[in-house]
């Protein structure tokens, strides 16, 4: 077997990995918007917390895999890689210095907390706006690279598809930041009424 061909099979498996595991991510950070038990919370976290360690190994896949991959068969010169290197690089401090605490000190704090309803400062936490915008921007910043992967343009079009890719995910995420509030809690009628 052509090592280019376990090459290849390791880069996709990295992929497959890292949008699986993004895909947690997502689903994960939207649940969490919608708990309202410190119980929910815990397993949420603990749910991002498993797919962040599934993110790190396939980045590694991926990254010997492709490093391999674009010396080999493009060359040092193909710019597209370079720009598509580069914005990766740059994804990585979002992921490790911006979204993974946030989510870890969500994930303290639940631990921390009796079990029942939200308390407020927790609720706070689980609909913070920026573990939204901070995911779309990741988001959005991966799928510039896979059309960057597929499309291999020169490096003015690479440098505006990343530049786009990085405006357009934060976008699609204003919502998110216009719904930041913490809803109040539901009041039971205390009077004896039927």
């Amino acid at each position: 077997m052509h090592v280019y061909a376990l090459a290849l099979f390791a880069h996709l498996c990295g992929v497959v990995g890292i949008f699986g595991g993004l895909g947690t991510w997502v689903l994960g950070v939207a649940a969490l918007r919608q708990t309202e038990r410190v119980e929910q919370v815990r397993t949420l976290t603990a749910l991002i917390t498993a797919a962040s360690a599934l993110m790190v190994g396939s980045i590694v896949v991926l990254g010997i895999a492709g490093f391999y991959m674009a010396l080999t068969v493009w060359g040092i010169r193909a710019t597209w890689i370079a720009v598509a290197t580069l914005s990766f690089i740059l994804l990585a401090p979002l992921g490790l210095l911006i979204l993974d605490p946030r989510v870890r000190a969500i994930a303290k704090q639940a631990h921390s907390a009796p079990e029942g309803p939200l308390p407020h400062a927790l609720a706070a936490r689980v609909r913070d706006p920026v573990l939204g915008g901070g995911l779309s921007a990741y988001v959005g910043c991966l799928f510039g690279i896979v059309f960057l992967m597929t499309n291999k343009p020169e490096i003015g079009e690479s440098i505006l598809v990343m530049v786009l890719a990085l405006v357009i995910g934060p976008l699609a995420c204003l919502p998110l930041w216009w719904s930041a509030r913490v809803p109040t809690p539901r009041r039971t009628s205390s009077s004896g009424h039927s």
